[in-house]
């Protein structure tokens, strides 16, 4: 396989084929520019395709250059239309950011990776700057986003301030000099800002790239930290197991592919396996690669012991409780194992829960709380209490 079909493996788009190819000929590192928003500072599998495809352009002598948003996190969202994107202080966005690094670099390799923080020439700029960068972009260039132009023609608002986040995106590209620029393929008309941006300034386009967007457990949303539906790189072996298992057996195809970056006909082995065989081993693979492959051999015998023999974890984690009559709903809070009472009733309602062998459906139930008894909520939660 070329250098070109490998690092083009796996792409949507891919602007322009001719474009990339010139510039591996340059025989040069290229500049390989990524954006991560610090408002939250933990990474999941949805993010490791991207840094999947990054490590690949390291492993080929090219650079990445990280970019931290670090001078928009601290404005927020001002169209007040997402709930996630709050202004951050300076400190909260370096935590973040640090945390971000951390993971980060569990994929890519530090000496090949450069880490900018968008404040570094945003945060200078005078008014007069910010209007002569504007003017290089039209407003008929920004309606042709699909979402502002949904939203142009329902009469629905559009800040100002929400035009200048492509702009700032682009600009970055211009500031860093990129070469390439890889995101997901909601991230395509930004992306493609950033080449006439570019172009404005007198420099070569960056070829553009985007990505999948990596499902999550329901299989239906793209994988989101705000939506519960996600696999977290930090999550604990036995944690990120369960949840691989628990994906659909349509889904864990498009896993091996863009989280293990199997080729089509190594996914086609695999397809040879049981179904049950071949989960079990993409989620040893993911494991392993995060937590080493004792732990991914521990993890699968667990989940076998408890799920297929209906045998106890072996580290269940213990509450001390005194000895009382006590709802199941409050029962559940205080062992952890639901956030709210609302979350613990409706886990009760879905049959979800299980003092010792016996199932609890009515939220109102009192449970005789006793030391050494198992409580159960969902196929991973368990609590002991302690006395």
């Amino acid at each position: 396989m070329s250098a070109f079909e490998q690092l083009s493996a796996r792409c949507v788009d891919l602007i322009s084929r001719a474009e990339l190819e010139a510039k591996l000929k340059e025989n040069r590192p290229l500049r390989i520019k990524y954006g991560a928003d610090p408002s939250a500072p933990d990474l999941h599998l949805g993010h490791v395709v991207g840094l999947n495809k990054l490590r690949e352009f390291q492993d080929a002598g090219h650079t990445v250059v990280f970019i931290i948003g670090s001078f928009t996190a601290m404005i927020g969202d001002p169209s007040g239309r997402s709930q996630t994107r709050k202004p951050l202080s300076h400190d909260q966005v370096m935590q973040n950011a640090e945390t971000y690094k951390k993971q980060v670099f569990r994929i890519l390799d530090p000496e090949k990776t450069e880490v900018r923080f968008n404040s570094e020439w945003l945060a200078p700029m005078d008014f007069s700057e910010v209007v002569r960068l504007a003017a290089n972009v039209t407003v008929a260039q920004m309606l042709a986003r699909e979402d502002f132009s949904k939203r142009y023609s329902e009469n629905a608002p559009i800040s100002l301030v929400e035009f200048l986040y492509p702009l700032i995106q682009a600009y970055d590209s211009v500031m860093v000099k990129a070469d390439v620029e890889l995101g997901g393929t909601d991230q395509l008309f930004n992306l493609l800002l950033g080449r006439e941006l570019q172009k404005e300034f007198g420099q070569p386009p960056q070829v553009v790239m985007t990505l999948p967007l990596l499902e999550g457990l329901d299989g239906v949303q793209k994988m989101s930290k705000s939506l519960g539906n996600y696999i977290g790189v930090t999550d604990a072996a036995r944690d990120m197991f369960g949840k691989i298992m628990s994906i659909s057996d349509e889904l864990m195809w498009r896993y091996y592919s863009l989280v293990l970056c199997l080729s089509d006909a190594e996914v086609a082995r695999q397809k040879e396996l049981h179904p049950r065989k071949a989960k079990d081993e993409l989620a040893k693979r993911v494991v392993a690669r995060f937590h080493g492959a004792a732990a991914a051999g521990e993890a699968s015998a667990e989940f076998a012991r408890v799920f297929s023999q209906s045998e106890l974890p072996n580290d269940i984690p213990e509450f001390a409780i005194a000895e009382a009559e006590l709802g199941i709903v409050a029962l559940l809070v205080k062992c952890q194992l639901a956030a709210s009472n609302g979350e613990a009733k409706r886990l009760v309602e879905q049959g979800a829960v299980r003092i010792e062998d016996q199932r609890i459906s009515d939220p109102r139930a009192n449970v005789a709380v006793r030391p050494g008894m198992v409580v159960r909520a969902g196929k991973r939660g368990f609590a002991r209490i302690s006395g």
